[in-house]
């Protein structure tokens, strides 16, 4: 058995009695068994350690998270407003979580399928809000182009200075214990 050589989950790795089962690995009938994919190794014993037994471990490569695609929809952080877009930090694709960071754009013309040139962002979002939205395209390199143009696709949380808002209409939030009432562009959730 050399090190550097990948092992699947149930393998038999050696005997208990040959190695110190270590990260990846369980013992049982006296055996070392692998107990993910990865890739083997052998790490020597301390000298100042009465256990001179080596230890042997399976070590995952690093998982890969979830990536952002055309077409995908994502749940996003609004970061940032400007007079034409909404900077948003995207934290999950579907219902998988992103394990990099990825930055979007909604665009003035993005926010919805109708008015477009009515569309102020200052009522359509506000930072902190969280949003559902479609990836249109990849945009540039710091950012995908995302968009809130279906009625499935807004706002889905919001909060106000004393608690978690809650939706009245597709165009409004309102604060349960102020009573007080913003605009957002309001996804309708199913």
């Amino acid at each position: 058995m050399s090190a550097n050589e990948y092992r699947t989950p149930g393998e038999v790795l050696g005997w208990a009695s040959e190695y110190v089962a270590g990260p990846g690995t369980y013992v049982w009938h006296e055996k070392v068994y692998a107990s993910v994919v990865g890739l083997l190794r052998l790490t020597p014993a301390a000298t100042n350690v009465e256990d001179q037994r080596p230890t042997i471990e399976v070590t995952r490569e690093k998982e890969r998270g979830a990536v952002p695609e055309p077409g995908t929809v994502v749940t996003a952080k609004i970061t940032k407003l400007l007079p034409r877009q909404a900077a948003a930090s995207i934290v999950c694709v579907g219902p998988r979580a992103v394990r990099d960071k990825f930055t979007g754009i909604i665009r003035q013309q993005d926010v919805r399928a109708t008015e477009i040139d009515k569309v102020d962002m200052h009522t359509s979002f506000r930072p902190g809000d969280i949003v559902r939205a479609e990836v249109i395209s990849l945009g540039d390199s710091r950012a995908y182009y995302l968009s809130t143009a279906k009625n499935e696709l807004g706002v889905v949380s919001a909060t106000s200075d004393a608690a978690a808002m809650v939706p009245v209409s597709w165009q409004e939030m309102q604060c349960p214990i102020t009573g007080q009432r913003e605009p957002r562009k309001v996804a309708k959730v199913m």
